[in-house]
């Protein structure tokens, strides 16, 4: 039985329907790092104009309430390929040069689930799930892979430490190829991504095939070629979402080339909130609380849009809290692929996907819980969200960074434990615990069942179900 549906709810799941299509979809995710919630004009942003991406929400369907299950980077994209909670997978925070784990070969990714359906399949861009060679994509289902192995920050280049770390490679397939030398090089990095994933697509116009396109901006350094350069009024971060909307359109043109669009189910979402230190580097969190590395709205709602006509309604948009963790069982449902053997966490959104009812979308996934570094710090249950107390950081009476230099976070609790109602707080600003003690005494049971299987640091759980990362060590 999956996760959510273990914790002592009497809900009603989502319908079990399954979705039938003529064929499987070709597949194309877009990853964002560090981008804001606020940051799309389909996100009611008025500083960056995002066409392309744009054109997806007006062609299908744009969702208010998706989340990231961890609000930074190795953790999030653990979770977005496997359909687990990163802590289950043994796998928590970012991982970094000297790190001698990764993703373990055991666990089943995307790729793996559609490669045997004779799915094509590639990664183009930012892994930061093990740099090892039994880590990478080519040993997690993936064909083909190029890009950076960790944050592009990684690198002698960083502004605070650049002795701390070693010199930033570039991947071809298993091993490095080159190195990404000053900021030249990463300004090539998004048109070089895009132009893989181009010719990636021109190549396997005929088949099916699986693309994930995880790109290294808008996370700093910012970097864009000369065509992009000074042309937002929002900055150079304007300017890096304008060259990332520009690689979405340069792709939906390629399918369109080839008459497959419309075969394709399009994604695009982003690993986490805005790196708030970064003040006029970083982006925005539309009005929600904090940003990346804290687990108020502002660090795990992202943006989530999602084009594929022979099942998404044109124009249409869904309220219901879904999350990463939903886009491997969702991907086996629209593809008709086996499902893991081991147990997962998400549940296919196909059902939502594919409905403009607004009744489904208000029902939708209800629980969610939200992990940091092996800390249970909050969880959704319908529209309420719990804090529980914990220690996170914040620019409260500080002055953002700029040009690239970072400002110093206060560290503070977040306590007491602090009941929120989303649907009429989304800044997470009054505290309403005392005034509804049923919705607590539900919430936290559920909790004490999550510390169960996936453990707690805070508490000292250690969690029945959580299982090891693979390591470099024990091989």
């Amino acid at each position: 039985m999956l996760l959510w549906l273990t914790f002592g709810q009497s809900i009603h799941a989502p319908s079990n329907d399954q979705t039938t299509v003529e064929a499987p979809p070709n597949i194309v995710i877009v990853f964002t790092d560090d981008q804001g919630w606020g940051d799309l004009s389909c996100y009611d942003s008025e500083d960056i104009p995002t066409p392309n991406i744009d054109r997806l929400a007006q062609e299908g369907m744009r969702f208010l309430n998706f989340y990231t299950s961890q609000p930074v980077c190795s953790a999030a994209r653990a979770s977005l390929l496997t359909g687990c909670y990163a802590n289950r997978l043994g796998i928590s925070g970012a991982l970094v040069p000297s790190s001698k784990i990764g993703l373990h070969p055991e666990e089943l990714t995307i790729a793996e689930v559609v490669k045997p359906l004779g799915y094509a399949t590639a990664c183009y861009g930012k892994w930061h799930l093990g740099h090892h060679p039994q880590f990478l994509p080519t040993a997690q289902g993936f064909d083909e892979y190029c890009g950076i192995p960790y944050s592009n920050d990684m690198w002698p280049g960083h502004p605070e430490s650049p002795k701390a770390w070693p010199p930033l490679p570039w991947y071809e397939q298993d091993k490095p190829a080159r190195i990404i030398e000053d900021l030249d090089d990463q300004e090539q990095i998004t048109a070089e991504l895009t132009r893989r994933a181009v010719d990636f697509i021109d190549r396997n116009a005929g088949n099916r095939f699986l693309l994930y396109v995880p790109h290294s901006m808008p996370h700093v350094p910012l970097a864009t070629t000369a065509k992009f350069r000074q042309t937002s009024r929002f900055g150079p971060y304007g300017d890096v979402i304008r060259e990332i909307d520009d690689s979405v359109g340069q792709i939906i043109a390629t399918l369109e080339k080839h008459e497959i669009l419309d075969e394709t189910l399009v994604i695009f979402t982003s690993d986490n909130g805005p790196w708030l230190s970064y003040g006029d580097h970083a982006g925005t969190t539309g009005g929600l609380r904090e940003g990346k590395g804290t687990t108020f709205e502002g660090g795990v709602r992202v943006p989530f849009v999602a084009r594929y006509p022979k099942v998404i309604p044109a124009g249409s948009q869904s309220t219901a809290n879904c999350m990463t963790i939903d886009l491997l069982p969702t991907i086996v449902e629209l593809t008709g692929g086996k499902a893991p053997e081991r147990k997962i966490d998400g549940i296919s959104i196909a059902n939502i996907l594919k409905s403009d009812d607004p009744s489904r979308h208000e029902t939708g996934r209800p629980l969610f819980f939200w992990y940091h570094r092996g800390n249970l710090e909050a969880m959704v249950w319908r529209k309420w969200k719990l804090h529980f107390p914990h220690r996170y950081r914040s620019l409260e009476n500080r002055e953002p960074g700029n040009n690239g230099i970072p400002a110093k976070y206060n560290y503070q609790m977040q306590q007491p434990l602090s009941l929120y109602d989303l649907s009429t707080d989304i800044a997470e600003t009054t505290n309403v615990s005392e005034q509804n003690p049923e919705i607590m005494a539900r919430l936290l049971e559920m909790a004490a069942e999550a510390r169960r299987q996936l453990g707690d640091g805070l508490t000292k759980s250690e969690g029945e179900e959580n299982r090891r990362p693979g390591s470099i060590e024990s091989n």
